[in-house]
C-alpha cells in the first residue's frame, strides 16, 4: 500500500513540476511579447511626435505663401484685382 501511495505522490509531483515548467515558459513568451509591444509603442510615439512637428512646419503660412508665389506663380490679391458680384446684376 505504501509503494502505491509513493507512486501516486511521485506522479503528482512530476505533474506539478511539468505544469510549473510549462507556466514559466508561457510567462517567458508573454514577457518577450510585452517587451516587443512596449518597444513598438515607444517607436510609434517617436514617429507621432515627428509627424506632428512635420505638420506644424509644413502648415505654416509663410511656407504655403512661398510655395504659392514661387512654384505656382500666384500673387496676392490687391483691391484693383478684386471683382465684387452682386445678385441679380447683368
Amino acid at each position: 500500500m505504501s509503494s502505491k501511495l509513493n507512486l501516486v505522490l511521485l506522479a503528482l509531483l512530476v505533474g506539478c513540476a511539468l505544469s510549473l515548467v510549462n507556466a514559466q515558459d508561457k510567462w517567458r513568451h508573454l514577457f518577450i511579447e510585452l517587451e516587443r509591444a512596449q518597444s513598438q509603442a515607444r517607436q510609434l510615439d517617436i514617429e507621432w511626435a515627428q509627424l506632428q512637428l512635420d505638420q506644424s512646419t509644413l502648415g505654416k503660412h509663410e511656407r504655403i505663401e512661398a510655395i504659392a508665389r514661387h512654384d505656382l506663380d500666384m500673387t496676392p490679391l490687391t483691391p484693383v484685382r478684386i471683382q465684387y458680384l452682386t445678385e441679380g446684376a447683368p
